[in-house]
């Protein structure tokens, strides 16, 4: 889009002139095109009246005053006549000023360059404010908000100082400046204020402010419009957050709760005749609902951080063997079914030892869940020259293609889930905590084939950091 600092003249006026007032170029045209039909007129004279050939400097006046404006068709109008009159009024080659004809011929000239540049310069001013306004409207569909670049091209297309414009429909009091509403449809939604104004231009000011008002109330009305749209869009998305959070985590509430509860009244009751055995099951239940309990409020936890962007990791360099081993640790009884593997020489990475903990627990318990109980899970290290690579690989019912990116979404699960205990918030956490720690984490699956969950992290190379 064409600046409008660059369209401005130096003057500050309102909208740029085109004319070549004292410009040489301009009076030696004029002089060549005075001179040519001058001439032209001499070869004419012997076929024609001479009185009428006067009427031919009007092809002379016509174009002078379209191009450059009163000043040369007035000019271009006394030298052609004064020529006419020296060269073929008699007597020739002698000014008379007692031809009349002469002087009848000056004033048509005279009156017809004062109409025909006046209009010039109405359709000339008519089409710049026509540009103007183009501009206008081009910067606000570019830029999509009335921001400080178009107040800035406002004041430099009205000759203005400077250009405020107010959001609001209040009286623009003590602003030190000439104030136009914004109105769309009669209903004012802004006003724009004009400062340190130059004395010339006013009337091109009063014709092409309401236009421009218009537009720019059109503009500020629309971005009102986009705003709710984007806060009604984002309580819409928000209340459909909390209802599926609703929907996922009661059922995972309510059952472990029920089972504590069920196994704390048959202990509590004194009438009920249990031995050793039957009590040290009941407490198990009671530890394992509790403990499961205790993972889905952390998990809640962890996913309400992410998502609100205080899950600042805690960076230390730590061997990948460590965090595998560690991770494990806290699979208890179900660490038996996974088999790790090591490179002889495990490289080191820069993380929160916690969070990728956390992570590895999740894609391991992830793949365990929809794995048959006979099956092992492995977990695969390898590097790279600039990444480490710890592959999950199961062999439980896959992930189909369409389904690789949706699962790492809050609560959503995987195919076969429905005899799969959990509200499908760990890999949303493992996603999350490692993009935290500069790393990445895909899906590499085919449905029916099992599935390899890869996490990423950036090697910590220690000659490169000293």
């Amino acid at each position: 889009m064409t600046s409008a600092t660059s369209a401005a003249p130096a003057e500050g006026s309102a909208l740029p002139r085109l004319r070549l007032c004292g410009a040489p170029a301009g009076w030696l045209v004029c002089a060549a095109m005075v001179a040519a039909l001058t001439g032209a007129i001499g070869l004419l004279q012997p076929y024609l009246p001479v009185p009428g050939l006067a009427a031919l400097y009007l092809l002379t006046v016509l174009p002078a005053a379209v191009v450059w404006g009163f000043a040369h068709a007035v000019a271009v109008s006394v030298v052609g006549i004064a020529a006419f009159n020296f060269f073929y009024t008699p007597p020739a080659y002698q000014l008379a000023p007692e031809a009349w004809g002469d002087w009848f011929a000056l004033t048509i000239l005279a009156v017809t360059a004062l109409v025909v540049s006046e209009l010039a310069t109405w359709s000339r001013r008519q089409a710049q404010e026509a540009a103007l306004l183009a501009r206008v409207a081009a910067a606000l569909l570019e830029h999509g908000e009335v921001s400080g670049h178009l107040e800035r091209m406002t004041a430099d297309a009205l000759g203005a100082g400077k250009a405020q414009i107010l959001l609001d429909t209040g009286p623009a009091h003590g602003t030190g400046g000439e104030c136009h509403p914004l109105a769309v449809g009669g209903r004012q939604v802004g006003t724009i204020v004009l400062r340190q104004l130059p004395r010339r231009g006013a009337a091109a000011r009063r014709r092409v402010l309401p236009a421009l008002a218009s537009l720019l109330g059109v503009a500020i009305d629309r971005e009102r419009l986009a705003r709710q749209a984007l806060e009604a869009e984002t309580l819409r998305r928000s209340d459909a957050v909390k209802t599926a959070i609703l929907q996922a985590v009661s059922h995972d509430l309510r059952t472990p709760l029920m089972a504590i509860l069920t196994s704390a009244g048959a202990l509590a009751r004194r009438g009920m005749a249990l031995d050793d055995c039957d009590r040290a099951d009941l407490l198990s239940t009671v530890l394992e609902e509790a403990g499961r309990l205790d993972r889905l409020v952390g998990n809640l936890l962890d996913l309400s951080r992410l998502q609100a962007g205080a899950a600042e990791p805690l960076a230390d360099v730590v061997a990948v063997d460590d965090l595998v081993v560690a991770a494990l640790d806290q699979l208890t009884d179900q660490a038996g079914r996974v088999r790790p593997s090591f490179p002889w020489d495990p490289p080191a990475v820069r993380v929160d030892p916690h969070q990728m903990e956390r992570v590895l627990v999740n894609l391991v318990e992830n793949a365990l869940k929809y794995s048959l109980a006979s099956e092992p899970v492995f977990v695969r290290v390898t590097a790279t020259c600039s990444e480490t690579l710890i592959r999950v690989i199961d062999h439980g019912p896959g992930v189909a293609a369409a389904e690789s990116q949706r699962i790492f979404a809050a609560f959503q699960r995987g195919p076969g889930s429905g005899s799969v205990r959990g509200a499908g918030l760990g890999l949303a956490i493992a996603e999350g905590f490692a993009e935290a720690n500069g790393g990445r984490i895909w899906l590499e699956s085919h449905e029916g084939q099992g599935a390899t969950f890869v996490l990423a992290l950036p090697v910590w190379h220690l000659e490169t950091q000293l």
